[in-house]
C-alpha cells in the first residue's frame, strides 16, 4: 500500500512539474508574441534600415511579409487565420475592407505624429476622418518618355499618344483600370464611370491606340524603358522615378487635363495580435525624419508635410512627382466599384489586349 501511495504521489508530482513547464513555455511564447510585430506590405516598399531602427528603438522584433497585388493581400486576410498587425492596401481596397469589416478602427489619440500629415491627404472619400487608415505614400499615373526619341511637347497630353509618330513605341501598364482611365479621360469621362455607353466608347478609343502599343507589360517596363526600347511608357510615378535614376534621358509628367491619383495607407486588420506594437510602428513611420528617409529610398511622394524639409529640393520641387495645385485639381481617385462593373472593365481590357495581338 505504501509503495502504491508513493507511486501515486510521484505521478502527481510529475504531472505538476509538466504542467508548470507547459505554463512557463506558454508564458514565454506569449511574451515573445507580444514583442513581435508582423507587417504585410508590398515588396521593397520600406527602407530596411527603418525596420532595424524601429526594432532598436522599441525592442520589438519585426516579421515582414510581402504581397504583389491588393487582391492577393485581400484574399489572404479574408481567409482568416492571419496574424498581421499592419497591412498596406490601396484606397479602393480600403473601401472594400471596411465594407467587409476586416479593419480595426484607429485611435488617433495614440498617434501624436499624425499632426505632420498634410491635411489635403486626410479625410479623403475612401476613408472619411481616417477612421481606419493612415497615409503612407501617394502617387500618380502618368507618362514617362525618352528625350532621345520624342520631345516633351509631343507627349504632354493623353490625346497625343494616338499620334502616328508613336507607332509601335508605347509601353502600356498591364492594368484594366489604368488603361481604361487613359481613354476615359481623353473623352472627358470619370475614371469611375459605370455607364455602359461611356465604357464602350472608351474601349473603342483604346482599340484605336493599338498600332502605337509596343507591349502591354508590368514590372518589365522598367527594364525596357531603361534600355531605350520605347519612346513612351504609361506607368506610375514611383516606377518612373526608378527608371529615371538609371537612365538620364527619361522624364516623367502628369497630363494637366487629369489622371489617377492613388494612395497606399497603413491599416490594422481585425485579426491583429499586437495592436500596441502596431500603434508604435504607425507613430514611428509618421515621424518626419523617418518619413523622409523612407520617401528618399522608395521614390514615391510622401503625404508627410513636415518630412519635405528633410528631402532634397530637387525632389520636392519636381512637379512631376509633386504636381502643382492646378494639376492636382484634375486628378481622380479610383473607387471600389461593384464586382459586376469591375468585370466589365476587365473584359473590355482583355478585348483590347486580344485586339493588339
Amino acid at each position: 500500500m505504501k509503495k502504491l501511495l508513493s507511486f501515486a504521489i510521484g505521478i502527481l508530482l510529475l504531472c505538476g512539474a509538466l504542467f508548470g513547464c507547459n505554463k512557463l513555455l506558454n508564458q514565454k511564447a506569449n511574451d515573445s508574441g507580444n514583442k513581435t510585430l508582423t507587417i504585410y506590405n508590398w515588396g521593397d516598399y520600406i527602407d530596411p534600415q527603418l525596420i532595424t531602427k524601429f526594432e532598436h528603438e522599441t525592442g520589438y522584433h519585426v516579421d515582414y511579409e510581402t504581397f504583389d497585388s491588393n487582391e492577393a493581400m485581400l484574399t489572404k486576410i479574408r481567409q482568416g487565420g492571419t496574424h498581421y498587425d499592419i497591412a498596406v492596401p490601396s484606397e479602393y481596397t480600403i473601401q472594400r475592407m471596411k465594407k467587409e469589416h476586416l479593419l480595426e478602427p484607429i485611435d488617433h489619440r495614440k498617434l501624436p505624429n499624425l499632426k505632420y500629415i498634410d491635411p489635403q491627404f486626410l479625410n479623403l472619400s475612401f476613408d472619411r476622418h481616417n477612421r481606419y487608415s493612415i497615409p503612407y505614400f501617394w502617387g500618380t499615373l502618368g507618362i514617362v518618355y525618352n528625350d532621345q526619341k520624342v520631345s516633351r511637347k509631343d507627349v504632354s497630353h493623353w490625346r497625343q499618344l494616338w499620334s502616328p509618330k508613336l507607332k509601335n513605341n508605347i509601353m502600356m501598364i498591364d492594368s484594366a483600370r489604368d488603361a481604361m482611365a487613359v481613354a476615359l479621360i481623353t473623352q472627358h469621362h470619370s475614371v469611375n464611370t459605370t455607364n455602359a455607353k461611356e465604357l464602350r466608347e472608351a474601349a473603342d478609343k483604346l482599340d484605336q491606340l493599338t498600332p502605337n502599343i509596343k507591349a502591354v507589360i508590368a514590372d518589365e517596363m522598367k527594364m525596357y524603358m531603361e534600355q531605350n526600347e520605347a519612346a513612351v511608357g504609361i506607368t506610375y510615378s514611383g516606377e518612373a522615378s526608378e527608371m529615371i535614376s538609371v537612365n538620364s534621358h527619361l522624364h516623367y509628367l502628369v497630363p494637366s487635363e487629369g489622371s489617377n491619383i492613388w494612395f497606399d495607407n497603413m491599416v490594422i486588420p481585425k485579426t491583429a495580435k499586437n495592436k500596441k506594437a502596431a500603434y508604435a510602428f504607425l507613430n514611428f513611420m509618421l515621424d518626419p525624419k523617418n518619413a523622409a528617409q523612407n520617401a528618399e529610398y522608395i521614390g514615391y511622394a510622401t503625404p508627410n508635410k513636415a518630412a519635405k524639409k528633410y528631402l532634397p529640393k530637387s525632389v520636392t520641387s519636381n512637379q512631376a512627382f509633386y504636381p502643382p495645385k492646378q494639376t492636382m485639381k484634375h486628378l481622380q481617385v479610383y473607387h471600389d466599384l461593384p464586382l459586376k462593373d469591375i468585370g466589365t472593365y476587365n473584359d473590355l481590357f482583355l478585348e483590347f489586349k486580344m485586339f493588339k495581338k
